[in-house]
């Protein structure tokens, strides 16, 4: 009988492998939802929905490996990454989803990056310096942009290629309208040597607007790890990722 693993783990959902299949248990159902909908339209490799009997979706493994991992330096060519660019510009370029914006605009993201920047101070969970100089350079991000269709969580471990093909691009759960170039920064996280690859297949982009993007997510992200069971302290990851704009 095969093992059973557990992928990932928290309070709001969990997924677990069996061989060559996936068991996503979610306690919210849109996010199931979301999930199906947005697989069945992206105009990219994404895995096979076996069944679905809520709260849990089983959908089969995709070939091939993952770009990589945060923090750890990802093995795949720059060939591959250039095709993951250009994937993601295909699906940029796709016809909007039927369904409204899941995540927050300039002005919400504004507020609870103020709110979060003055908890992870006054809490000590971050040096004054460090959360200022981020607080900087998100200021790029927090602009008006034109919605595409995203993955909205666009992460290393989520985009698999073999060769230097895409075979699979998963977990749409975030699925949706949305800014082109937080995709592309939550893909490069930790990553930043890669960017370079990354835009060879997608096409130009606002690098200033990325690094925007690299420390409004970590800031907004890093006491969500830790309540949840997390490191962000580990080598390459969220806290790294602000040190590294210092």
């Amino acid at each position: 009988m095969d093992e059973v693993e557990i992928v990932v783990a928290h309070s709001e959902r969990a997924t677990l492998r069996v061989g060559d299949v996936f068991l996503k248990v979610d306690a919210d159902q849109a996010r199931i939802d979301t999930e199906v909908a947005a697989m069945a339209l992206a105009p990219v490799p994404t895995p096979e929905v076996l069944w679905q009997r809520p709260p849990v979706l089983a959908i089969a493994a995709v070939p091939g490996t993952a770009l990589g991992r945060l923090g750890e330096p990802s093995t795949a060519s720059p060939a591959a990454w250039a095709a993951a660019g250009a994937a993601v510009r295909k699906l940029h370029d796709a016809p909007l989803p039927p369904w409204p914006r899941r995540g927050k605009g300039a002005d919400e993201l504004a507020a609870d990056l103020e709110a979060e920047c003055g908890l992870l101070v006054t809490n000590g969970v971050l040096p004054a310096d460090l959360v200022t100089r981020n607080r900087q350079v998100a200021e790029a991000a927090l602009r008006p942009w034109t919605e595409v269709f995203t993955h909205g969580d666009l992460q290393i471990t989520h985009v698999f290629t073999d060769g230097d093909e895409v075979t699979g691009i998963i977990d749409w759960s975030e699925g949706g309208p949305g800014d082109a170039l937080f995709d592309l920064a939550v893909l490069t996280l930790g990553h930043e040597e890669r960017l370079g690859d990354l835009v060879a297949g997608y096409g130009d982009v606002d690098v200033d607007v990325i690094r925007g993007w690299w420390s409004l997510r970590s800031l907004l992200a890093v006491r969500w790890l830790i309540e949840h069971g997390f490191d962000p302290f580990i080598p390459g990851a969220e806290v790294d990722v602000l040190r590294a704009r210092m």
